[in-house]
């Protein structure tokens, strides 16, 4: 490997392929559907089959304790009641007029990279954005953890067109700051993740949208923790130069600023990132598949509405 020591300029920070405006994630507002998180899925869903059936949707409320009438569901009955009055008694349920989501976006400098349409930071930034969108016509409340390399942003969850705009603003600002050269801590996923468990209760739906980079077995702890009581969607988002670099004899990667050629031996450093990827991808996709919870795969190359579509049900 070589360094070329020219300077470069710096990254063009009006370019939503680089970092996305506050204005863009608002406009995909209109291009949020044909899709939704709900338990009911197309056929094609990703969602569908035993994926479908852990998913809760809206949780319930007790409504009241009333006598047992010809036609009811057994597994109702109270038998403590029934016991003590010598009559059947079964407890009565409503559906919650809403759901809690919570996005946990990843904006770590791990995801400050890209080799073709866009920066995976800007990728799960609108996948963010259409998500949140479509939760909020969908009538459910909206929250979300959003982390960097140092902190995490805690958006409580409510229903409203304000809380939405509130973690779209928080998600472009911190989408902004991004900069290449510095080191992605593997740790803070485990932070954000912990601290999102804490926020949990019951019946809500969490998606996480990011690159995994720094999961491990403490993840896998804290996703089970989750999952017990709760909807887990995993959205892995990737570029292509991560699976395979480009068929090129020489390589020349930039951080904005500065270059560094890599040539050398092409055929080891491709088994190598392959390795590496593939490795990552399927301790998620194992872990996943253990506790029965979908992952979907969004390549940084396309567009990510297209892929969400496709992934559930909606699209070809």
């Amino acid at each position: 490997m070589s360094w070329l020591s020219r300077k470069q300029p710096p990254p063009n920070r009006e370019d939503n392929r680089i970092a996305v405006s506050l204005k863009h994630l608002r406009a995909l507002e209109f291009k949020a559907r044909g899709f939704s998180f709900l338990p009911r899925q197309p056929v094609r869903s990703i969602l569908t089959g035993r994926h479908g059936s852990r998913l809760r949707g809206r949780g319930l409320n007790f409504e009241e304790l009333r006598h047992y009438r010809p036609g009811d569901d057994i597994r109702t009955m109270d038998w403590k009641v029934t016991n003590r009055t010598g009559k059947p008694h079964v407890r009565v349920y409503t559906e919650e007029r809403e759901r809690r989501v919570h996005l946990l976006v990843d904006q770590r400098v791990s995801m400050f990279f890209g080799s073709q349409r866009s920066m995976k930071s800007v990728v799960a930034a609108e996948i963010a954005a259409l998500a949140a969108w479509r939760v909020l016509s969908s009538g459910d409340r909206l929250g979300g953890v959003i982390f960097d390399d140092h902190d995490c942003y805690t958006i409580p969850p409510r229903r409203s067109r304000d809380s939405v705009v509130e973690l779209l603003s928080r998600l472009a600002k911190t989408n902004a700051a991004l900069a290449a050269g510095q080191p992605s801590q593997a740790s803070q996923l485990n932070v954000a993740m912990n601290n999102l468990a804490r926020e949990l209760s019951h019946d809500a739906l969490v998606i996480y949208i990011g690159d995994g980079f720094g999961w491990d077995d403490r993840s896998d702890e804290l996703l089970k923790q989750m999952s017990m009581h709760n909807d887990v969607i995993v959205i892995n988002v990737f570029d292509p130069a991560e699976v395979e670099l480009p068929r090129l004899d020489e390589l020349i990667v930039s951080d904005g600023e500065m270059q560094i050629a890599v040539s050398g031996n092409r055929a080891r450093l491709d088994e190598s990132f392959r390795e590496s990827f593939n490795e990552h991808v399927a301790h998620m996709q194992d872990v996943l598949r253990r506790y029965g919870l979908p992952l979907i795969n969004i390549d940084c190359a396309e567009d990510p509405m297209n892929q969400l579509l496709k992934a559930l049900g909606s699209g070809r």
